[in-house]
Order: structure tokens, then C-alpha cells, then sequence
């Protein structure tokens, strides 16, 4: 099927096969899987009902509109035990004609998510977006309210399409006595699970990957700065702070 679009909604066919576990169950399999960009920064999977377990949907009697999808009734995913209330939304009378007859569901309601044979995280990929990982002799110096707390000739920068440049810099090269480790973690479908820093009594301007996904294993245990909440200096010159939804 070729890529549509509908005001600010995109949908094409993935390529992947995918599948989403609930209570250590399957709860949809297909290789017909929909990706639907209902926001601009990552796309939504959409399975056709007839790739999910119907015995797993209950209706919950109520709807959600969206104003470019519709009207969609809203179920509960029962699988194995485990329940994940009003998790599924079909929109059986959508405009956008191509999502008919498929289902959508919420992505931290479920326990897990398989692109083939590897589990993702946070969200699905996005088939669009690059992640190049390239080593440098740059130098790089981060400072947060005037005090260096980073200075490294040997950074990997890392470039995500639609993100600033990012400066994974060696521990060694960080002033670790001004970083204190916090309980945040985030996941990424790309790189893996970030673990987080203060620095410098401002918390969680640090993050690194100690065991990154493969296609990012040249950051693992490398520390990187939030561009847009600091100062790094490149080659001696100061950067502009990025404007982003990190910021």
C-alpha cells in the first residue's frame, strides 16, 4: 500500500512482522502491521483484527474522537491473567479509510513489543530516522554555571535525524565528583536504557547507555550533556543552546 495522508495523520505498511505480549501471551502477531503517525515525532502500530486475539477485547461501552480519526470504541485487553483497561481503540468508521478494521493499542499498557525477534522499547521505530555514531578528535567541553564539568578530545558524536548533535564523552574525560547517579531511566527504541546524572546540583542534565542496543553499542558506558540546558564548547566555540522537546 502506498503512504497516506489525512490533515496531519500519515499511514503506510510496515515490512516488519510485530507483535505485542500481554500476561506472557501474545495478544496480536501479524506481518501486516500499520504505522500511523498521529503525532510528528514517532508513529503508532495498527494490527488488523484479524491478526489479534479476539477472546483478549472487551468493549468498554465508551468512545474516544479523535478530529482526524474519528470516533473509536474503546476496549480492555484481558491475556493471561492480566488486564490492561481500556488499552484498545478501533476506529471502525474512521475518515482515514485505511485504518479500518485494524486496532491500536496503548503502548505502556502492554507488557511487551517485538519488531522480528527483538524487543523494542518506548516506541515503535521510526523508518525514517537514522542514528550514525561517529568517533572524533573534536574538542569538546561542557560547563554548567560557569564550572567544567566535561573537557574530551575524543568524544563519539552521535547524529539522530531531527535531534542536535550529541557528544557521548568517556568517563574518564568527565569530572565525575560533580555527577550524582538519580533513579531515572528512560527507554529508547534505538539506543537502549539510559541511566541518568545531576550535575552540578542540576539534576538530570547527564545520561549514558551501559548496554546499548546493537546499532548503538559505540556509545555504550559513554556520558552525554543535554545541549539544550548547558554550554558545550566545540573547538573553543561556544554552541547555541537547540531549541527541542528536551529543552
Amino acid at each position: 500500500m502506498e503512504a497516506t495522508n489525512r490533515g496531519r495523520v500519515r499511514v503506510e505498511r510496515s515490512a516488519k512482522r510485530v507483535r505485542t505480549y500481554l500476561g506472557g501471551r501474545a495478544v496480536a502477531d501479524t506481518t501486516q502491521a500499520l504505522l500511523v503517525w498521529e503525532i510528528p515525532y514517532y508513529p503508532t502500530y495498527y494490527f488488523p483484527l484479524s491478526d489479534v486475539d479476539e477472546s483478549a477485547l472487551k468493549r468498554t461501552g465508551t468512545t474516544k474522537h479523535s478530529p482526524s480519526r474519528g470516533d473509536g470504541v474503546v476496549y480492555t485487553v484481558t491475556s493471561g491473567g492480566a488486564q490492561a483497561p481500556e488499552a484498545g481503540l478501533v476506529y471502525a468508521e474512521s475518515p482515514l479509510a485505511d485504518i479500518r478494521g485494524h486496532i491500536r493499542f496503548e503502548w505502556d499498557a502492554m507488557e511487551s513489543w517485538f519488531e522480528e525477534d527483538e524487543e523494542v522499547f518506548f516506541h515503535p521505530r521510526d523508518p525514517y530516522t537514522r542514528v550514525d555514531i561517529l568517533p572524533s578528535s573534536r574538542h569538546v567541553r561542557v560547563e554548567v554555571d560557569g564550572v567544567t564539568v566535561a573537557d574530551s578530545h575524543s568524544p563519539r558524536i552521535l547524529f539522530e535525524t531531527g535531534l542536535p548533535a550529541r557528544y557521548y564523552l568517556p568517563k574518564t574525560d568527565v569530572r565525575l565528583d560533580l555527577l550524582e547517579h538519580t533513579d531515572t531511566a528512560t527507554n529508547c527504541p534505538y539506543k537502549g536504557t539510559a541511566e541518568y546524572w545531576t550535575v552540578n546540583g542540576a539534576k538530570d542534565l547527564a545520561w549514558s547507555y551501559r548496554t546499548p542496543l546493537p546499532e548503538s553499542q559505540r556509545v555504550a558506558g559513554l556520558i552525554a550533556f543535554y545541549n539544550e540546558k548547558l554550554d558545550i564548547y566545540l573547538d573553543g566555540e561556544l554552541q547555541e543552546r537547540p531549541k527541542t522537546k528536551f529543552g
